[in-house]
């Protein structure tokens, strides 16, 4: 089955930027999302974009600030992060949707990756 692989997390100032990317084993025509899980809060919902990238959908939290891409000639999504705050805190995961459709809930999601940490100081 398609595995992902996130990179691009770090440790960042507040008001720094990161570009995380998600690498997909094979190709996906499915719809694929950014989660962030931080300590005593359930994975929450960052963005998504759908195979073709002409739907692409933001939390309130990050919207502004956030870009989701994604190039199916390389299997990549990224999510280009700005402005970050500290509150930005947590493991980013990406996820790949059981369709094309994006959606909030995380048990829609049939693989996921391991994660990347994203640290902001303030």
């Amino acid at each position: 089955q398609v595995r992902l692989v996130e990179s691009g997390g770090g440790l960042v100032q507040a008001g720094g930027s990161l570009r995380l990317s998600c690498v997909a084993s094979g190709r996906t025509f499915n719809a694929m999302t950014w989660f962030r899980r931080t300590p005593g809060v359930d994975r929450e919902f960052v963005a998504g974009i759908a195979w073709n990238g002409a739907i692409t959908s933001y939390s309130d939290s990050v919207k502004g600030r956030a870009t989701v891409s994604r190039d199916n000639a390389k299997n990549t999504v990224y999510l280009q992060m700005n402005s970050l705050k500290p509150e930005d805190t947590a493991v980013y995961f990406c996820a790949i949707s059981r369709g094309d459709a994006i959606w909030l809930d995380p048990k829609e999601y049939i693989v996921w990756g391991q994660g990347t940490q994203v640290t902001v100081s303030p």
